[in-house]
């Protein structure tokens, strides 16, 4: 059933059937228009209930009674409605596959998040593949030739039939007709960008009901997850961000020893073609060809290992999908990192947050963890900071007894998280994140080298940014910088001092009370110290 979203009706079916009370509207990014979008949930719930992934979902979250009345509703009286899938494959798996791409992604970004779908769920998404076989090569050749503006033959000396095929894109090898050079060409699927959308509203919807029958999940943040998620297929759906993504990858890592990034080709890149450097190696789950190959597998786990941190610590931005298939090893030892649609950003605070809590861990420093959390707000500000030390300790403690080799940093931060719900620390998606790459990164690293130290590995990449970030030298520059800052706007100083100045001293003000004038005069000592600054920055530099 097609339904028109511009027509003036939708907007008011919204309110009238979409929306459940209480909750606003969503901001026009996130859609949701009209009764179609329950037309789809109801879709989905009768999969659920004819894959029999509905008990297995509904478990997974604990849901409320409320919660598994309304999907018994969405489900169990149209269970005839639902797709069958592939009774081979596992319950939600089944379910996912069978309808179709948008959710077979959302299931692989639900695997990251073992937080919200618990750890079995999350263990049997993981091993979600995109089961679903490429298109033609005849279409993939002319959406390339409406992209670049020129035909295949012209462009390529050869083009292949697709060597790997996901759920939103299909890659050829294919060789440049002008030098020769091999390179990878990813292409999007064909209608793919539009299925997406229509599926997207409806995750919204259903985000917003849970949130209404299951208030515990709002800690969770059920409509940022699909928000996160939205933002993931954003970058997958338009090959410009990805090749934008892998040349920031390539140029923050240009001297980083041991690391390739392939480079994009620009001129033979555009919103649904991707044309890559092609990458030759053997896969890091091919331990028995990199043994053959005379690679140094302890080396390499340890290097994947420094190479993420760093990435993530350093740089503040990483690969968030470090797995096996996404890593290959080159004939002189190189790691070569491959795929590029899922990358994260982190902020310099929260890399020192980051950096501190991990080095706090590592020396036992269990107050200083606990300390961290709250001055970076993590934990409420009301909650026993003693107590939250005395929680992470125990965390902590049993994880170091154990021998190195057996030592998990994925682990701890598993048990972190699960301490911080305790003490009411909302979700974070950037950490979330964070912490699903690097179990990933570990489980890379553990299965090249299964007696691995990850914290011996670990502590010198933290130490070194900790005192290039957090001492003296790293107090001066952050000066520095808000010094450099402040000059800039020097020359509004003088004004906006007398503005304020002015306002303080009106009728208006007189009648606010002695609080705002004090909140005035201390606003105005800032600004004032702030000109100071800037007249000293300016003069000395």
């Amino acid at each position: 059933m097609e339904v028109l979203d511009d027509q003036p009706l939708i907007p008011r079916l919204w309110t009238d059937f979409g929306a459940p009370r209480g909750i606003e509207r969503p901001e026009p990014g996130a859609r949701m228009r009209g009764p179609h979008n329950i037309i789809r949930l109801i879709r989905t719930g009768a999969t659920f209930e004819r894959t029999g992934a509905m008990d297995v979902v509904l478990e997974a979250f604990k849901a409320p009674r409320r919660l598994r009345f309304a999907a018994r509703l969405l489900g169990w009286p149209f269970k005839w409605l639902g797709l069958k899938g592939d009774p081979a494959l596992p319950p939600a798996t089944r379910a996912l596959t069978a309808l179709g791409p948008a959710y077979i992604k959302f299931g692989q970004v639900l695997s990251t998040r073992p937080d919200i779908v618990g750890e079995g769920l999350a263990q049997q998404l993981k091993y979600l593949q995109d089961k679903l076989p490429p298109f033609l090569t005849e279409t993939a050749k002319a959406m390339v030739e409406a992209e670049l503006g020129a035909s295949v033959t012209e462009l390529f000396s050869e083009f292949s039939e697709p060597v790997a095929a996901a759920s939103i894109a299909q890659v050829h090898r294919a060789r440049l007709r002008d030098t020769g050079e091999e390179v990878a060409v990813k292409v999007l699927r064909p209608g793919i960008e539009r299925a997406f959308r229509k599926d997207i509203d409806a995750f919204y919807l259903a985000a917003r009901w849970i949130e209404r029958l299951a208030p515990f999940s709002r800690r969770l943040r059920p409509v940022d997850v699909v928000t996160h998620f939205e933002g993931v297929v954003a970058g997958e759906l338009d090959l410009r961000l990805e090749s934008a993504a892998a040349a920031e990858f390539a140029a923050n890592t240009a001297n980083d020893a041991g690391f390739q990034v392939p480079k994009p080709i620009w001129l033979l890149s555009s919103r649904n073609v991707m044309t890559l450097g092609w990458a030759e190696g053997i896969g890091l789950n091919d331990l028995a060809d990199l043994d053959a190959a005379g690679q140094d597998r302890q080396e390499l786990g340890t290097r994947v290992l420094q190479l993420f941190l760093n990435h993530a610590l350093r740089d503040g931005f990483f690969h968030a999908d470090m797995h096996q298939g996404n890593l290959k090893v080159a004939a002189n030892g190189d790691i070569i990192a491959l795929d590029f649609g899922i990358m994260s950003r982190i902020d310099e605070y929260t890399r020192r947050v980051y950096a501190e809590i991990l080095m706090g861990f590592i020396r036992k420093d269990y107050r200083r963890v606990a300390e961290v959390h709250f001055e970076a707000g993590y934990v409420p500000a009301d909650r026993d900071i003693d107590e939250f030390a005395r929680a992470l300790r125990a965390v902590g403690e049993p994880i170091f007894g154990m021998e190195a080799s057996r030592i998990s940093m994925a682990r701890l931060l598993s048990y972190l998280f699960e301490v911080t719900e305790r003490f009411g620390m909302e979700t974070r998606t950037e950490l979330i994140l964070l912490q699903r790459t690097m179990v990933v990164v570990e489980g890379v690293a553990r299965s090249l080298d299964p007696h691995i130290n990850i914290w011996q590995v670990a502590r010198p990449v933290v130490e070194r940014y900790i005192k290039e970030n957090i001492g003296p030298k790293a107090l001066i520059r952050d000066l520095l910088q808000t010094a450099r800052v402040l000059a800039r706007f020097g020359p509004k100083l003088p004004a906006m001092v007398e503005a304020k100045l002015i306002r303080a001293g009106s009728p208006v003000d007189s009648v606010a009370g002695s609080r705002g004038r004090g909140a005035n005069i201390l606003w105005i000592v800032v600004v004032g110290l702030a000109g100071v600054a800037g007249y000293l920055v300016r003069a000395l530099f």
